[in-house]
């Protein structure tokens, strides 16, 4: 595979070859659009209303801040434009996975100095069934996934002024639609700074470009964060879950997964109370099970982190409760979604060994170890500490896929393999990768 991968490394034509794996699925997929449910019904639903002109209000038609607003909003300005359609929101998540697949080949080829590596990330992907059968969904992942995949290209050419702005604005909209994103910012200079051979002297100007970003993307949340102290009288920068998604996770009867009818949580929800008040006890109620159940709580971490990683391919849940005529079908969905968790074992399994072969390569090579090659590491291992916290699902895994097939990909493509963009360096010459 990679003298073949090396050989078409400059071909127009493979690249479009590439090009039609990765879109014509996709494309195909809105034949399928599900009527929304669960989450994506409230997205849906609140992107009609915001739409319509009634604001961010909940189903008794008041004002709210429990789910994150962003992707709602941005769906309600498609739906301004085309209408509010199933079919207008799964065209912009084609158009968001297309504009994913570009950022995550480009990524790829920077990082790398590599062509080739750069377009079997993007066929890695391609091909990737869970990834193709949530386009026609009315969740945040597919448009998420645009922004963490962005922001993160954006970021590691230790940009100048514009593209720091840029990148700020990118992760202030991030945040507003998955509220835990803000960490990823000093993530992503935390590695900036260990690939540098000069740590001390690059220190004090990768903290002022990290303060930057985080500045710009303070500011992009703050008119909601302002929106909510104005209706709640208290500050809540994004959401007001956080509380009951952590009681939700840690409870008598946690499992690792998502537990919403637990006697604390039934217990909680029957005492009602405004946003605020639900979410500060929740969070409580939460944090003293952990003080009087430690041992429990550590014994929860595997399980939780099985439900992030362990199972994939969740997107049919979507298509069974939602598809009409699903029953007719429902032998290929279930043989696609086994290739499914076939295919992501694979992409684990290269992750896996990606950690342990790219860094004896560096090292042979007598290149410092630490190299652009360690984010998506970071960022999964984010994931999973939050996982721990909170509660595994394996949807949560779903934005760092992309990367899992950069890493794959660099894994099967080496160093020495040539592309024609030759070796990537950043602004002082130093190698990117």
């Amino acid at each position: 595979m990679q003298g073949l991968i090396e050989r078409t490394a400059g071909s127009r034509r493979m690249l479009a070859l590439i090009w039609l794996v990765f879109l014509l699925p996709r494309a195909a997929m809105l034949l399928l659009i599900p009527a929304p449910w669960s989450d994506a019904d409230w997205y849906v639903s609140r992107a009609v209303l915001l739409a319509e002109g009634h604001g961010y209000i909940d189903h008794a038609g008041l004002p709210t801040a429990f789910w994150p607003p962003g992707w709602s909003w941005v769906l309600s300005l498609v739906f301004r434009v085309a209408g509010p359609s199933l079919p207008a929101m799964a065209l912009f998540n084609l158009a968001c996975a297309a504009a994913t697949g570009w950022l995550l080949h480009d990524l790829t080829r920077r990082i790398t100095g590599q062509d080739a590596a750069g377009r079997l990330a993007l066929l890695l992907y391609a091909i990737y069934p869970n990834a193709v059968a949530y386009v026609p969904l009315g969740l945040t992942e597919v448009f998420y996934t645009l922004l963490l995949i962005a922001g993160c290209r954006l970021l590691i050419d230790e940009a100048a002024l514009p593209k720091l702005v840029l990148a700020g604005g990118v992760f202030a909209l991030a945040t507003l639609v998955k509220t835990q994103t803000p960490v990823i910012v000093p993530l992503v200079f935390a590695v900036a700074l260990a690939r540098r051979a000069d740590r001390a002297r690059a220190l004090p100007g990768t903290a002022a470009r990290m303060a930057l970003v985080l500045a710009v993307a303070a500011l992009g949340v703050m008119p909601w964060s302002l929106r909510n102290h104005a209706i709640f009288d208290a500050w809540v920068p994004v959401s007001t879950n956080g509380g009951h998604t952590l009681l939700t996770g840690n409870n008598d009867s946690a499992n690792g997964g998502y537990i919403p009818h637990d006697r604390l949580v039934d217990e909680h929800l029957a005492a009602g109370g405004d946003e605020v008040a639900r979410d500060d006890r929740a969070r409580r109620l939460a944090l003293r099970w952990i003080a009087e159940h430690p041992g429990r709580f550590v014994a929860l971490a595997p399980l939780k982190l099985y439900e992030l990683w362990g199972s994939d391919g969740e997107a049919q849940w979507n298509y069974e409760r939602g598809l009409a005529g699903y029953a007719a079908h429902e032998p290929a969905f279930r043989a696609l979604r086994i290739a499914n968790q076939l295919y992501y074992y694979l992409l684990l399994a290269g992750f896996a060994a990606a950690a342990l072969v790219i860094p004896r390569r560096r090292r042979q090579a007598g290149r410092r170890i630490a190299g652009w090659w360690l984010l998506p590491y970071g960022i999964a291992l984010y994931l999973s500490a939050i996982a721990v916290v909170f509660s595994g699902q394996s949807r949560f895994h779903f934005p760092v896929m992309p990367l899992v097939a950069m890493s794959c990909a660099m894994l099967i493509v080496p160093r020495g393999a040539r592309g024609p963009t030759g070796d990537a360096a950043d602004d002082s010459g130093r190698e990117i990768g």
